[in-house]
């Protein structure tokens, strides 16, 4: 009596991701188990099945070894792509929106800063009702005059006079003899910065 051969179904785990491409199917493979030419009488000789060649990233087996499944791009991993490249530049510019940036408002060289190796800064504000005005005065180094409200009117020894409006930023040369207005006819409000060695009076009266 001819010995037959016995077949059984293994399930073979889904290989490893190998360069060039992944694997998406489980692979099924049919293994013979019989018994050697002897038992089966050579009638129905029985070879075993060859070993799937190897991935070089891997021991597991590569997916060209099955020319039957072809890598595949996943529809839904492109989507997901397709949507992060969309709404990045918006992402972005929504974090954007939220953070605060300084303006340049004046940027300007000057000379007479003190050079001593401690200084003082200070910030002042200054108020004038429409047709008040400073005393005639200098200054040791420069003042930086930063206009809050209104319009303030500076009037220098060799200079026109210089009007800045609400908004509006200027520097007051150091040794110079000056005098600022309020021509407009509302209220005027000025922030005042002065940095100098420290005790340093604000400003000197002119005569």
């Amino acid at each position: 009596m001819m010995a037959r051969p016995s077949w059984s179904w293994r399930k073979m785990p889904s290989p490893r991701r190998a360069r060039g491409g992944s694997c998406r199917r489980l692979r099924w493979t049919r293994w013979l188990m019989a018994g050697s030419p002897a038992r089966t009488g050579g009638a129905f000789p029985i070879r075993a099945a060859p070993s799937p060649p190897r991935s070089r990233d891997g021991p597991g087996m590569a997916c060209r070894a099955f020319p039957d499944h072809e890598d595949r791009e996943d529809p839904m991993r492109t989507i997901a792509l397709l949507l992060a490249a969309t709404l990045a530049p918006a992402m972005a510019r929504g974090q954007e929106a939220g953070l605060a940036r300084p303006q340049m408002l004046l940027r300007e060289v000057v000379t007479g800063m003190p050079r001593g190796e401690r200084q003082e800064i200070q910030v002042l504000t200054a108020s004038f009702r429409p047709g008040d005005r400073t005393v005639f005065h200098t200054h040791r180094h420069p003042v930086t005059v930063y206009v809050l409200e209104g319009a303030f009117t500076l009037e220098m020894d060799g200079h026109a006079p210089v009007t800045v409006r609400a908004g509006e930023a200027l520097v007051e040369p150091p040794g110079t003899r000056m005098t600022g207005y309020n021509r407009a006819e509302g209220p005027l409000r000025v922030l005042i910065v002065y940095v100098a060695e420290p005790g340093t009076p604000f400003l000197d009266l002119a005569r």
